[in-house]
């Protein structure tokens, strides 16, 4: 029997990377197991070893279309999308190559939606009683995504197709978006640098009881160029204790302007925070990385919510400054949700205020927790409360806006959470994680997250490998593969999906040094990004993770 969600007995394995409506039923073919057994020299006498409900002879991937409709016995199905590109099938094949195979060698087999249910038999005809509207094959489709410089003309049919899913329709929209945006680089801005540059302290600003401004400049030409708003960039400094070398991520707080970035930085207990709030002064020189990240404003007219508290106000007050110079984005319904401890303890409050009322269509809501005897509600703040979704409904803030996150790791987890049970969209929730952030392991039951440590057993003597936002430095060991596993093994967060350079899903800024990779992934990785999953350092590295 097949069902709306999967064919009976035959469920998916992995709901969080595979299943739902579009991906009800996977499809290969009986032509295809011939193919492989050819080129890896090997029988596949068991069927669905590529992870099928259906094993078909016939319905080739380079004549089947997206939104082609199928008749089988009593059930009518529609293919929705091609396979996603997953590990397991390389498990399932005893070959880790297998993700990136059936994606170079256009064999991805694909996914049916189900129409009507009812009962399908080995030994059904399959019937074509319908063809999709942008006529885009199989085959087609899978190469827009995985593989390198697709055709615009072809994106913009692919985006249109109303047979595919709103996963890949978003696909398709992100490609298109940086094939039509300038000023990014992959995971640097456009006028950017390898490495770091040393750059100087112009100025040192206090904007709270507790937080201080960097403001930095160029020494000698190029001049600083405008950042990607909710960009940050890393600093490295020797260790106060004067041992190794302090390396921090910080984001920029203003826009740019005339050649400065500013970052600001809140007193803690940490070894950065106090070094950079007891040790730097103006005139000062430091070493900082490129402006890089893909915290940014996304195009369109929705309604646009910033939301941070404490020092989370950083990169959204970096897009606020966007806003308002771009004069065509004016006409946007723009809500700024700011959550502090009280007024000692609430950064930039002028600088806001000019740049709200610079705006046209804002509502500001500012919520502080524990306020002082001196804080006056009216004044100086509006509620005394945590921000929370029910606050944002209160407000009338629209569920069709698009949500920009940032703050501690307990604001942000809360906060999504109310945001997707008030009926926000996760493709409509941006966010800005401070530190490693959370993993991304598909199909692996989650366990308790651990603080990032080196690796158990003996100490690899090869080159060092940084990870900045964990603040863990190690040496590189031949005992693992690739940067993913020797992150693993440092509990460091990682995102990733096919582990085998084909979905991008593990693409990180590679802040300085030089990797190589084994395997060849099927798309380079824009300039200043790689892929964890199959490369290797040949330098010192330091890696955004």
């Amino acid at each position: 029997m097949a069902r709306q969600l999967n064919i009976d007995g035959d469920g998916q394995g992995d709901l969080q990377g595979h299943g739902g409506v579009h991906r009800a039923v996977m499809v290969y073919q009986l032509a295809s197991y011939r193919y492989w057994e050819q080129v890896l020299q090997r029988t596949l006498s068991e069927y669905g070893v590529f992870g099928e409900n259906l094993t078909v002879d016939g319905l080739p991937d380079d004549e089947v279309c997206i939104g082609d409709r199928y008749r089988i016995g009593g059930a009518l199905f529609e293919v929705s999308q091609p396979r996603v590109t997953c590990y397991r099938v390389g498990i399932r094949m005893g070959d880790s190559r297998m993700a990136a195979l059936l994606v170079s060698h256009r064999r991805p087999g694909f996914y049916f939606r189900v129409i009507e249910e009812g009962e399908i038999g080995s030994g059904d005809e399959i019937v074509r009683v319908e063809q999709g509207h942008e006529k885009i094959t199989v085959v087609d489709a899978d190469a827009l995504l995985y593989l390198p410089e697709p055709p615009e003309d072809r994106l913009r049919r692919a985006a249109i197709e109303p047979a595919f899913s709103p996963g890949w329709k978003q696909s398709f929209d992100a490609l298109l978006t940086k094939a039509n945006d300038s000023t990014r680089i992959g995971g640097l801005a456009a006028i950017a640098w390898p490495g770091f540059r040393t750059l100087k302290v112009a100025d040192v600003v206090s904007e709270s009881a507790d937080v201080k401004s960097i403001v930095l400049t160029a020494i000698d030409p190029p001049a600083l160029a405008p950042p990607v708003a909710g960009s940050f960039i890393v600093l490295r400094a020797p260790h106060p204790n004067g041992t190794g070398t302090l390396i921090r991520s910080y984001s920029i707080s203003n826009a740019g302007e005339d050649g400065f970035y500013r970052i600001s930085v809140k007193r803690g207990t940490g070894d950065g925070s106090r070094y950079f709030h007891d040790s730097i002064s103006a005139g000062d020189r430091l070493e900082v990385s490129a402006p890089r990240g893909s915290f940014s404003l996304q195009p369109g007219d929705q309604p646009i919510v910033f939301l941070s508290a404490g020092i989370g106000i950083t990169p959204v007050l970096s897009m606020l400054h966007q806003l308002v110079a771009q004069r065509t984005a004016n006409d946007r319904d723009v809500y700024w949700i700011y959550g502090a401890r009280n007024g000692a303890e609430h950064p930039f409050r002028p600088e806001v205020l000019q740049l709200l009322k610079a705006l046209p269509h804002v509502k500001s809501i500012i919520a502080y927790s524990q306020p002082r005897l001196v804080d006056l509600q009216g004044r100086d703040f509006d509620v005394s409360e945590r921000i929370s979704a029910s606050l944002l409904q209160k407000l009338g803030v629209p569920t069709t806006a698009q949500f920009y996150l940032c703050g501690p790791a307990g604001f942000l987890s809360g906060l999504i959470d109310g945001l997707k049970g008030i009926g926000v969209v996760s493709g409509s929730i941006h966010t800005e994680v401070f530190g490693g952030g959370t993993s991304m392991t598909p199909g692996i039951a989650p366990v308790p997250q651990k603080p990032p440590h080196a690796p158990e057993g003996e100490q690899g003597s090869g080159p060092t490998v940084s990870f900045t936002r964990s603040g863990l430095a190690v040496r590189w060991s031949d005992k693992v593969q690739s940067l993913l596993e020797l992150a693993e093994a440092c509990d460091v967060p990682v995102k990733w999906a096919c582990r085998t350079g084909v979905c991008h899903t593990c693409v990180t800024a590679l802040i300085e040094g030089q990797v190589l990779y084994d395997p060849l992934p099927i798309d380079a990785p824009a300039n200043g990004d790689t892929l964890i999953c199959c490369a290797r350092p040949t330098t010192d590295v330091e890696l955004d993770l």
